[in-house]
């Protein structure tokens, strides 16, 4: 008897404990949660809940669909009438979550879908050159590879095809940022790339640019700017030099303004 009611439990919880299925999807996307089943039966009950109350989202008894009330799905839900399939259109943030089969009472799959947001492309800034002329010191670079407000993410700094070193992200939306060093004689290719499960964004290190010296149009850009500070100063010299100017010429005349009033008194 107790083998009979072992292989019972057994079997009851194949039927239910199931893995969570994942499903990565890309914000203003769509996707659907399959039942794997080719056409249902007309007698067969589905149902489909979402999240951690267990919102009831979509229903098909005896071939009728029903939809529920849920606002975050009266627009972008469809269920396929044959299959039980479930489609949601125009994903965001809002459809994050776990989604649940069952079939005539009998809980039959979950499925947890992530919706990410379309990554940025990273940015490479030099934090600290160091660039020498000597030829027999090595000049170094240390750079950063940036992104702004990002989650669930990777950000990872290769040599060619060997990472180099990475940094990770989860649920929170934050800036990230990784270092590294070169040697502006390296002849290595450098790229800084970030990705999530479903795609990825890459930066090439240009290294011949890292320790350039100026143009000439980077001189002459220079010499500009100087001489319009130069004329800046000179102008407000002038000016200065007008007031104590007139400043001392009425001070003069009041003197002397001062002096006939006396000695016709």
């Amino acid at each position: 008897m107790i083998p009979a009611l072992v292989f019972f439990y057994l079997c009851f919880f194949c039927l239910v404990e199931t893995d969570e299925t994942e499903v990565p999807v890309m914000a203003g996307d769509s996707f659907t949660l399959r039942i794997g089943l080719t056409e249902i039966q007309s007698h067969d009950e589905i149902e489909w809940r979402f999240g951690s109350s267990r919102t009831l989202i979509a229903t098909i008894v005896k071939g009728n669909i029903k939809y529920g009330v849920d606002k975050r799905f009266t627009e972008s839900l469809q269920i396929e009438r044959h299959t039980g399939d479930l489609t949601i259109a125009n994903v965001s943030d809002e459809h994050n979550g776990v989604y649940e089969l069952s079939i005539n009472d009998r809980f039959i799959d979950k499925f947890s879908v992530t919706v990410y947001a379309p990554l940025p492309a990273p940015v490479i800034t030099k934090y600290s050159p160091q660039c020498s002329s000597s030829s027999s010191s090595v000049s170094k670079s240390v750079l950063l590879c940036s992104v702004l407000d990002v989650s669930h993410v990777t950000l990872s700094w290769y040599k060619g095809s060997s990472l180099l070193s990475n940094i990770s992200v989860s649920n929170f939306s934050i800036s990230i940022s990784l270092p590294l060093e070169v040697e502006h004689q390296d002849k290595n290719t450098y790229r800084c790339v970030i990705n999530n499960p479903i795609s990825n964004q890459t930066k090439h290190l240009d290294i011949s640019g890292l320790c350039q010296t100026p143009s000439d149009s980077d001189h002459d850009w220079t010499e500009a700017v100087i001489r319009l500070v130069v004329a800046a100063v000179v102008g407000v010299a002038a000016v200065a030099a007008v007031v104590v100017l007139v400043y001392d010429i009425r001070s003069r005349r009041i003197e002397l303004e001062w002096k006939i009033k006396f000695i016709k008194q």
